[in-house]
């Protein structure tokens, strides 16, 4: 197994640790152009990834009563019915070929990760800028349906290009529900435990799954989770968050340039 992927998984937990998303996001990238994994492959073992580290984090922070289960309610079960109806109805069906622009052909895989880059410049855009305040507490009333609205579309996209979806979750929890910024971090690691989870059991009916190789990778993942915990009582995640953003947004163009012109 490559010692750079290894390497870029204990960031993976690190990163989802120190700041409280965004980590996932590089999972897709080091398993395809580092493991060598195909796209569609990777998006389904990033699912189980994202959702075995996402756990590990929810119960720090279960312990220490900064989940808000009735918000994560409210907001995973749109998004569970979503990611999972993804994976096992849509994905297989898209068609390979997806499109063609001027005689040349976009690849299901190319496809997935174009949607990636431009959901990995949305994730830069959302750390680069700095909140006003840290905390929204003015209006304590919950806006149901737009969080079940944001639900359904946090779970297609996690469904498509197996991204946990932190970055829009987070704020969602914050500006929609009401909820302080320390416990929508605990809340959004919940939710994506579970939908992740979910949705990578409608690729199980799918896919060869190769559990060796996710639970080898998954070890380091978690163990990143555990140093990050232990880095987040020295480094304040905030002034982390936007230098990961610049970091994203080189990613993402990386990622474009080596779809479309490599």
């Amino acid at each position: 197994m490559d010692f750079i992927g290894l390497a870029g998984a204990l960031l993976i937990g690190i990163i989802l640790a120190v700041i409280g998303s965004g980590g996932s996001i590089l999972t897709l990238p080091i398993l395809v152009y580092i493991m060598g994994i195909e796209p569609v492959h990777g998006t389904a073992y990033s699912l189980f990834i994202v959702g075995i580290t996402a756990v590990t984090g929810s119960i720090e922070y279960a312990r220490k009563k900064l989940i808000d289960f009735r918000a994560a309610l409210i907001f995973a079960l749109p998004a569970l019915i979503a990611v999972y109806s993804t994976r096992l109805y849509i994905v297989p069906a898209l068609p390979d070929p997806l499109f063609s622009i001027a005689g040349t052909q976009i690849g299901k895989g190319t496809g997935i990760m174009l949607l990636f880059a431009a959901l990995m410049f949305a994730a830069s855009v959302s750390m680069i800028r700095q909140p006003t305040t840290e905390e929204n507490t003015s209006d304590k009333s919950h806006h149901f349906l737009l969080i079940i609205l944001e639900g359904l579309v946090v779970g297609i996209l996690t469904g498509l290009v197996g991204a946990g979806g932190g970055f829009l979750i987070i704020p969602a929890l914050v500006l929609l529900g009401n909820i302080p910024m320390k416990k929508a971090v605990g809340t959004s690691l919940l939710i994506i435990s579970v939908k992740s989870l979910l949705g990578f059991t409608g690729d199980i009916q799918n896919l060869e799954i190769d559990w060796f190789f996710l639970i080898y990778f998954s070890a380091f993942t978690i163990s990143g989770i555990f140093a990050g915990s232990y880095i987040s009582r020295h480094i304040s995640g905030n002034r982390l968050k936007p230098v990961f953003g610049w970091f994203l947004l080189l990613m993402g163009f990386i990622i474009i340039s080596r779809e479309l012109f490599l």
